[in-house]
């Protein structure tokens, strides 16, 4: 039996609970959501990826890569790290 997929709710709520834990200034990667979520944590990486640019439109994430903020009205390709904004 699969564990259910988490909600919405549930992707904001852990991203912005990871944000809030980091050390001020520091950032994490997606997958460390991910993999708190779920021992299958593969399939939530795109779900988190589209509600981190959900909340950094809402100013509430900051998304880089390489250390610069992402556009959000690009697709995005590669590692990016996520931050309180």
């Amino acid at each position: 039996m699969t564990a259910p997929k988490p909600t919405d709710v549930q992707l904001r709520d852990a991203l912005l609970g990871k944000a809030q834990a980091c050390r001020p200034g520091t950032t994490f990667c997606p997958s460390e959501v991910a993999r708190s979520l779920a021992a299958d944590w593969r399939p939530l990486m795109e779900p988190l990826r589209d509600t981190a640019r959900e909340l950094a439109r809402e100013g509430r994430l900051r998304v880089t890569q390489k250390g610069e903020s992402l556009d959000l009205g690009v697709p995005w390709r590669g590692p990016i790290r996520l931050s309180l904004a």
